[in-house]
């Protein structure tokens, strides 16, 4: 009955991610069908460790963080959980050998957020590599299967595109995190008079980091290429829309792709994938 446990636990990290993400649902739905359940795991434990510092606010944050933290390398060292986020986590890490040290980063990053309204580069970067960097680099380990090589070959890019959607989260969200929040990630740029200059710098950023992570998308095994592509073309056009609007649009309201749009996305990558273009 171990067996039925571990598919309802990972089911459970489903259900969780198809109700918190469609774009990320429908992009895991492309990937080969071998990696569904594990793509889910992982962003069922990431969203639930967002939840704790960016939500509960009538609870005590910092200690719902150390206890999920105790509780994800307990369950990773003791290959069970009773907490079926944390026990399908544990499943693909342990399968996977998924680092230590990438679970760290990110955790590490979450916390960051109990403490930092300001960042300056040094901490945005660290910021930005345990939050995204590292989350990327565990889907990775998912995709190489195990091929240690390829997992070197494509990890710059892959943490470039991790890091390019962190940013693109950052543009998007800047309002809220900024009046919702108190929160300001990008270093050295006064939001009160956030302007075109600061925007290009950023945006310039991102482009580089897009332009790095796509030598690795092509790269990547049939079976995780189409659903990491579509997540790229999505992102990319999200880029668009915010570089076409002028910086006190971006200030004012979250820009966001439309449902229908998306759908028309996946179509147009679908048939890409299938003529062999990406």
């Amino acid at each position: 009955m171990l067996e039925l446990y571990n598919t309802t636990t990972l089911k459970c990290s489903k259900l969780i991610t198809q109700h918190y993400s469609t774009s990320f649902t429908l992009g895991i739905k492309t990937l080969a069908k071998r990696f569904h359940l594990p793509i889910y795991a992982i962003y069922g434990f990431v969203r639930y460790a967002d939840e704790i510092v960016d939500t509960f606010h009538q609870h005590n944050k910092k200690e719902l963080l150390e206890r999920f933290r105790k509780d994800t390398f307990d369950a990773i060292a003791e290959k069970i959980s009773l907490n079926p986020v944390l026990h399908s986590f544990q499943l693909v890490v342990n399968q996977y050998q998924i680092e230590q040290e990438l679970i760290e980063a990110f955790l590490h990053s979450m916390e960051m957020d109990l403490y930092f309204k300001e960042y300056n580069d040094s901490k945005y970067k660290e910021y930005i590599y345990g939050s995204a960097e590292a989350v990327g680099l565990m889907c990775l380990r998912v995709f190489c299967e195990g091929n240690n090589e390829m997992y070197e070959k494509l990890k710059e890019p892959a943490r470039s595109l991790g890091s390019a959607f962190q940013k693109i989260n950052f543009l998007r969200d800047l309002r809220s995190d900024y009046y919702e929040r108190g929160r300001t990630y990008f270093p050295e740029v006064n939001f009160e008079k956030f302007d075109e200059k600061a925007k290009k710098l950023i945006e310039a950023d991102i482009q580089k980091d897009f332009d790095e992570a796509y030598k690795g998308i092509v790269q990547l095994p049939k079976g995780a290429k189409m659903g990491v592509y579509l997540a790229y073309v999505y992102y990319t056009t999200l880029f668009k829309k915010i570089k076409a609007q002028p910086a006190e649009t971006i200030m004012q309201k979250r820009i966001r792709v439309p449902d229908l749009h998306k759908f028309t996305l996946l179509l147009k990558s679908y048939f890409k994938f299938q003529l062999n273009a990406i």
